[in-house]
């Protein structure tokens, strides 16, 4: 199994939100094919032509917001995000 595929795995499982890394979180959405760029303070910004929403992401520790976490779980499904 893939670094991508594990990671994705446990964002899709929801049985661990609060345990996501937040640079396996921005490494995932890279992977899907966001843009990031930086935004105000610790927030990092991604956006993709194709998804109407923009992800607001940051840091708490090294971990991922587990609220944040869902919410790239549920574009992930909406979209049917192709992550490879």
């Amino acid at each position: 199994m893939s670094k991508s595929q594990k990671i994705l795995s446990d964002i899709l499982s929801g049985r661990s939100d609060a345990n996501i890394g937040f640079a396996d979180l921005c490494y995932i959405l890279e992977r899907a094919g966001f843009t990031r760029r930086p935004g105000k303070g610790s927030h990092t910004i991604f956006h993709m032509e194709s998804v109407a929403e923009i992800v607001n992401i940051q840091p708490l520790g090294s971990k991922a917001k587990a609220y944040q976490v869902k919410q790239l779980r549920d574009l992930i499904l909406k979209y049917q995000l192709d992550i490879h």
